[in-house]
């Protein structure tokens, strides 16, 4: 298989060789998910190296810092430059000397990093530590059954990319009336959160926890963790969850919703929040 020509930056078209079960076979062009290394550079020095779909990249740069705890708000971050090598792609973030200082005391080495939020941790003691500074929800909210369905039967007609390529997830964050603020797609489930976190930084004036967040993926622990970053107190997944997702969602006072799928889903944690 040969790529043809780029469409844009998250996707491909390529030729394959649709083989059918009486052996009979046609050449097709098929749109291929961009998957392409894409460095993390703070202060000239690069920091992780993900491998991601190349788009809304300054989203994923501010969602990544936000929820590595490199940056505390957009207001630690001077710019963000884009620059394409024959390697991959650079993020060069720009953070100020109080952030870059710690920074470097608790440098982690990332490379090869896949977001499952251990890779290159240095010892237990830190993930424990990391677990320990997720501040808890005490928020009142409460959202209708009603709406979560409605939101979750158009979840499919916001994801373009997965529509064309069939190999990405997708995060999105609704208000409590099931209505789509955003939606950022990717190959990786955590950065396609990632980028709804960077992205959601441009909201002003919202109460977060008066949102939800939909992804189209399993809730491990980390998008417990990135949910709690973003200060929203549901988090609905259309897939399982972990147990350690669990354990963490509702020492956090987050409701966990997992299987979220064809009308029903299974409630895991916090139940009376949803009504």
């Amino acid at each position: 298989m040969r790529p043809v020509r780029l469409i844009q930056s998250g996707q491909s078209v390529f030729k394959s060789l649709a083989l059918k079960k009486d052996k009979s076979s046609s050449e097709v062009l098929e749109l291929l998910a961009e998957e392409t290394p894409i460095a993390m550079v703070y202060n000239g020095i690069s920091h992780a190296v993900m491998m991601a779909t190349p788009d809304d990249l300054e989203d994923f740069a501010l969602g990544f810092s936000i929820a590595e705890n490199i940056i505390d708000s957009t207001e630690d971050v001077y710019a963000v430059e884009i620059h394409t090598t024959d390697n991959g792609i650079e993020l060069k973030i720009n953070i100020s000397a109080e952030t870059f200082s710690r920074l470097k005391e608790n440098r982690r080495s990332l490379i090869g990093r896949t977001g499952c939020g251990l890779c290159g941790t240095e010892s237990l003691n830190q993930f424990k530590k990391t677990q320990n500074s997720l501040n808890s929800t005490q928020s009142r909210a409460t959202f209708s059954s009603d709406n979560i369905i409605k939101s979750l039967s158009k979840f499919s007609n916001h994801q373009l990319l997965q529509q064309q390529t069939g190999s990405t997830h997708a995060s999105a964050l609704c208000d409590n009336q099931g209505q789509f603020l955003l939606t950022r797609e990717d190959v990786g489930r955590h950065n396609a959160l990632d980028k709804i976190i960077g992205a959601s930084l441009k909201i002003k004036n919202r109460d977060f926890n008066t949102l939800f967040l939909i992804t189209s993926s399993r809730a491990s622990y980390e998008m417990v963790q990135k949910a709690a970053k973003l200060n929203v107190c549901l988090l609905v997944a259309i897939s399982a969850p972990t147990a350690l997702a669990v354990r963490l969602a509702n020492k956090l006072g987050i409701t966990l919703i997992g299987f979220a799928r064809n009308e029903k889903y299974n409630i895991y944690t916090h139940k009376d929040r949803i009504k």
